[in-house]
């Protein structure tokens, strides 16, 4: 796995970015930071306190907060 995008069920951000991914064919891992409270922890590490999704982390640990497809397929590439 790749990355693993942080996420909840109602975030709009978060199920455009995975129809686009998915389309493209990449693989990931989804975590509802609702379902999983220290997923949530994890987020907020990220965003300065902040529980903003979709937040991708990144097999090097780098992680990305609401990026467009062509941000996450550089960051992929950056990574290969």
């Amino acid at each position: 796995m790749t990355f693993t995008m942080y996420s909840t069920p109602w975030c709009g951000y978060c199920h455009r970015l995975r129809s686009q991914l998915d389309r493209e064919g990449i693989s990931y891992e989804v975590v509802d930071i609702e379902q999983q409270p220290e997923a949530a922890l994890i987020v907020e590490q990220a965003n300065n306190g902040n529980q903003t999704v979709p937040t991708l982390v990144y097999a090097d640990g780098s992680a990305h907060t609401n990026p467009s497809l062509a941000q996450v397929k550089e960051k992929l590439a950056a990574l290969a």
